[in-house]
């Protein structure tokens, strides 16, 4: 019998659906649709997640994201840098938002298709940015193939 031990399987399954986009009533807000499927239920919901473009700039400052890619795209062709530029700000706000979405989930949630407002989880969701700034840094390099 093997000792290796079998990995944790995750207790959701999350999927981007769309995003980001502005939200309407409110341009200075961005937000993300996810697929999110529990295991122990028999359907999925959707997840609205909003952020301030004041949190993504904080964010962005306290990880030093601009700079960080702004390095990474130096080797990306000048005619494409804008582009990549642009789709790298995009995932940015797309890795903020499933990191928003994790301290939801962390907490739990119910089955039902709901939102998470710019307003809401604003704290922690500072203090979660500064210590997984590999996973987003990652996110983003791997979705750009870079």
């Amino acid at each position: 019998m093997s000792s290796v031990p079998i990995p944790q399987l995750p207790l959701y399954r999350v999927t981007l659906f769309y995003g980001p986009e502005p939200v309407e009533p409110c341009p200075s807000r961005l937000r993300c649709v996810f697929n999110v499927k529990k295991r122990s239920w028999k359907g999925g919901i959707q997840v609205v997640v909003e952020v301030e473009e004041s949190q993504l700039a904080l964010a962005r400052q306290a990880i030093g994201f601009d700079a960080w890619l702004t390095a990474l795209l130096a080797s990306v062709p000048r005619n494409e840098q804008e582009e990549y530029e642009r789709r790298g700000r995009d995932l940015f706000v797309q890795s903020i938002c499933a990191l928003k979405l994790d301290l939801a989930l962390e907490g739990g949630i119910q089955q039902e298709n709901t939102c998470l407002g710019g307003e809401k989880l604003v704290r922690e969701l500072s203090r979660s940015v500064s210590e997984r700034v590999d996973r987003i840094r990652s996110y983003v390099s791997t979705e750009l193939d870079l």
